[in-house]
């Protein structure tokens, strides 16, 4: 297999627009979760401490949060089909790559020094994939909930119908 070959490859499987994700921002990453047949949408949201690979087909990002006390990390894969976006909330200075001392801090000594940035454009990702995917689920709970309330009314008027004759059937004997 020649390396252009892999290269094909590994470019098909990039996402076409990502939001550029650096070391001391606050994120939060949309990522689906399956549980059995059903599909949702989680959210998490902490400062990320690292960033690998950023022009590879692997860039990933490690996002740490403290949820009840504990320091949780978690790693994202940015072109990973689960990942339906990323949004940058807050943007700090660091002069680092990996902030590594966060995770012996607790308290006000977390804190990182904020920076300017135009949130709105930095975060003006189309990506027409995710965005048909997300319109794709809504459209499956929309079904599904039209089929719910069709079942249902279905229900309620064989309950009346039975009334009805019950009714009918009373006043017979009346």
């Amino acid at each position: 297999m020649s390396f252009e070959l892999i290269k094909k490859v590994n470019d098909a499987q990039k996402k076409s627009s990502v939001v550029a994700a650096r070391s001391g921002d606050t994120v939060r990453v949309h990522q689906k979760i399956k549980e059995g047949t059903k599909e949702r949408i989680q959210i998490f949201e902490g400062v990320v401490i690292r960033t690998d690979r950023n022009d590879s087909h692997t860039a990933r990002i490690t996002v740490r949060k403290v949820a009840s006390g504990v320091g949780v990390e978690k790693s994202f894969l940015i072109h990973s089909p689960l990942v339906e976006k990323i949004e940058i909330t807050r943007r700090s200075k660091v002069r680092r790559n990996f902030l590594s001392f966060l995770r012996e801090r607790s308290g006000k000594s977390t804190r990182l020094k904020n920076q300017n940035f135009d949130r709105d454009s930095v975060n003006d990702v189309h990506d027409a994939a995710a965005e048909a995917e997300e319109a794709r689920l809504k459209e499956v709970a929309a079904a599904n909930h039209e089929a719910k309330m069709a079942e249902k009314a279905a229900d309620e008027a064989d309950l009346l119908a039975k009334q009805a004759e019950v009714e009918a059937r009373h006043s017979e004997e009346a």
